[in-house]
């Protein structure tokens, strides 16, 4: 029992074996630890077997559960324009969108024109026809019960007011 003691004491407070003394060189430095640490997980993952996940309880086998929310991630700050170039910007697109106003206000505008001349010619052209109209004022009603049906579809009302006044009314006493 008393070597087993003595054993102890020379152990160290822990109870283990004093650690060898390092090698000598160059101190191991923050890169060469990462290395290290960055392999001895990979032996760790290695040595242990992957243990299969089962179905989660809420049934979305496609969720993987290593990723992270997108609110989670870490984004830069955008790079800013400085004020006098988003001033400048903003100018720019004001100056177009007036441009791109005018433009359609130019159209509208000759649209217009175009209708109005339209309906003008419209309306000279029905006057210059009346004008040019062959007109035979009937007096008497019993002929249009005795015309064709071909000769009704020819005839039309018209306002004959101006063309009586135009016409002198002849009289036979005013012959003779």
């Amino acid at each position: 029992m008393e070597g087993d003691g003595a054993a102890a004491a020379a152990a160290g407070p822990g109870g283990e074996a004093p650690s060898p003394a390092p090698a000598p060189g160059p101190a191991p430095g923050p890169a060469s630890r990462r290395r290290k640490a960055a392999k001895k997980r990979k032996e760790a993952a290695a040595a242990a077997p992957a243990i299969p996940r089962g179905r989660p309880k809420s049934g979305r086998v496609w969720k993987d559960p290593g990723r992270k929310r997108f609110s989670l991630m870490v984004r830069d700050k955008p790079l800013r324009a400085s004020w006098e170039r988003k001033v400048k910007e903003r100018q720019e697109r004001r100056l177009v969108r007036e441009l791109a106003r005018q433009l359609q206000e130019g159209k509208q505008r000759q649209r217009e024109e175009k209708k109005r001349r339209r309906e003008e010619n419209l309306k000279r052209r029905l006057e210059n026809e009346r004008k040019a109209e062959i007109v035979q004022v009937i007096r008497n009603p019993t002929k249009l019960k005795r015309a064709k049906k071909k000769q009704l579809r020819r005839v039309e009302k018209r306002d004959t007011l101006a063309a009586l006044q135009k016409a002198p009314v002849r009289h036979k006493a005013a012959t003779e």
